[in-house]
């Protein structure tokens, strides 16, 4: 046989670096996807994405119970965005088990969830910062978050039910043990319903205190009795609900201090609200009485006059320290039944959602 050596000239060898290339590139493609010899072993490789997920949901769950700030919350939501991104492309590229039938149902969870952590839940962040504006505000918010949560549960469901439909189907037993981790996220479930409940109970009383703060704020005396009003009235229907509502674990803290708070709500409509309209009022008779003597030339004004307006200022300035003392009084009386409200809240989240 006779060997033909033939030249090699620029162009093949850009031909032949060309082949090469494309050869690397397909064998290595080939060799980083990924395949699975039966299907125990792909359904150990689909089990393990999913819960890293759940640990970073869990994560972001800790987060909401437990940390005071919102940066800090919604890192953890970022982090566990991209957690669910990490194995969509994981399980992307890797090959599925006899077909793509169960891939494809894996693959539309995840992708569920990481549309619920980008849009629904950056919508819920979005909304906080609006939601104490009003209680319709509020109510929108909490039941934003609820509704999300429940999307992410039948999604979680729908999950399962194929899991253990492919483990069936391919003849792989599963002993169902409920894990700690799912556990914790079922318990934290039912925590956040509870606290919502008595969270919306309280703020739909406390919003009424806004007004009125708004209108103590602006003196505007109609405004101040309108709004006073309606913080008593719903303070003392807030107290009527509190005496039904359902305790957590018979855990009644968050009850006995929203209690308080509306008692608090009560007494400052119905007892101390009226001292500072009085001063309100005495101010505003004391300008007109005022306006009227420096309008009135010295050489004309009467006994009378002067005798009414040196009255109204021994009234005013006795005025002026009641509304004072009022307000002192008021104000650390607030900030007592807030914060203890407060304090009582996270108490309750961290005694009922685990840390670790």
């Amino acid at each position: 046989m006779i060997l033909l050596t033939l030249p090699i000239t620029n162009n093949m060898t850009k031909k032949i670096k060309l082949l090469f290339a494309i050869c690397i590139f397909v064998c290595t493609s080939k060799s980083f996807s990924q395949s699975f010899s039966n299907a125990s072993e792909y359904l150990d490789f689909v089990a393990a994405e999913q819960e890293e997920i759940q640990k970073r949901m869990w994560n972001y769950t800790k987060a909401l119970a437990h940390s005071k700030s919102d940066r800090n919350i919604n890192n953890k939501r970022k982090s566990l965005i991209k957690t669910t991104e990490e194995a969509i492309a994981k399980i992307e590229k890797a090959d599925g088990y006899d077909g793509d039938d169960y891939k494809n149902k894996v693959l539309k969870h995840m992708r569920l969830n990481e549309s619920l952590l980008k849009n629904d839940y950056a919508e819920i962040v979005d909304m906080k910062e609006v939601a104490e504006q009003s209680y319709d505000l509020m109510e929108a918010y909490i039941l934003a978050q609820e509704l999300a949560d429940e999307k992410m549960k039948e999604s979680q469901l729908e999950y399962e039910t194929n899991f253990y439909a492919f483990a069936a189907k391919n003849n792989i037993n599963i002993i169902e043990s409920e894990s700690d981790l799912g556990k914790k996220m079922e318990i934290s479930n039912e925590v956040f319903q509870h606290y919502n409940k008595m969270y919306l109970i309280y703020f739909k009383v406390y919003i009424n205190e806004v007004y009125l703060m708004d209108a103590l704020n602006n003196q505007d005396v109609s405004a101040i009795q309108q709004n006073a009003n309606a913080l008593s009235q719903s303070a003392k229907e807030g107290l009527e609900i509190l005496k039904t509502v359902e305790t957590y674990k018979n855990d009644n803290s968050i009850v006995e201090s929203t209690k308080s708070a509306f008692e608090f709500f009560i007494d400052e409509a119905d007892n101390q609200v009226p001292k500072l309209v009085d001063f309100l009022i005495l101010n505003g008779d004391f300008e007109t009485i005022k306006t009227t003597l420096e309008k009135t030339p010295e050489r004309k004004r009467t006994k009378e006059q002067v005798d009414t307006y040196n009255k109204k200022v021994k009234e005013l300035n006795k005025g002026v320290k009641t509304y004072n003392n009022t307000n002192q009084e008021l104000n650390k009386n607030r900030q007592i039944a807030i914060n203890n409200l407060n304090t009582t809240n996270e108490n309750f989240l961290a005694r009922h959602i685990p840390k670790d």
